[in-house]
């Protein structure tokens, strides 16, 4: 092989190690991970998100909702209908619309929960009025 073909093969890795350099150089990371890196939080951390994020005169309703539905499991997947997450969403991607991290950040999953409990019922507290007469929401 000549010379020179081996160097038009060499450019491009040497182009990108220096971009790596001059990101690191910067304080930037460059990885072949997702974006959204796993945040999956426990049910007690879970909980502790949504009371902040919860007004607290609907939070109890909130909270007997997502006990029922997922028991506070950020990954719970219903095997029969694919809902997915705290809140059980249907389809699970819908909760993209509340953050790329839908599938495993707990304050995502919570936000969008909390919006749809709101637009739908007008609020967690009529979500669960629902869900006691219907055994759904």
């Amino acid at each position: 092989m000549s010379v020179s073909f081996l160097r038009r093969i060499a450019a491009p890795k040497k182009a990108l190690t220096g971009v790596a350099v001059a990101a690191a150089t910067a304080g930037m990371a460059l990885s072949a991970t997702p974006a959204q890196a796993a945040t999956t939080a426990s049910p007690t951390q879970a909980k502790a998100i949504a009371k902040q994020m919860v007004p607290a005169e609907h939070f109890n309703a909130f909270s007997k909702i997502i006990e029922h539905e997922s028991g506070w499991d950020v990954d719970a997947t219903n095997p029969s209908s694919g809902a997915y997450g705290l809140v059980q969403a249907l389809p699970g991607s819908k909760m993209a619309a509340a953050g790329a991290d839908w599938k495993t950040n707990a304050k995502t999953q919570i936000k969008w929960g909390l919006d749809y409990m709101n637009s739908r019922y007008g609020s967690p507290t009529g979500a669960w009025s629902f869900w006691q007469a219907n055994g759904w929401y």
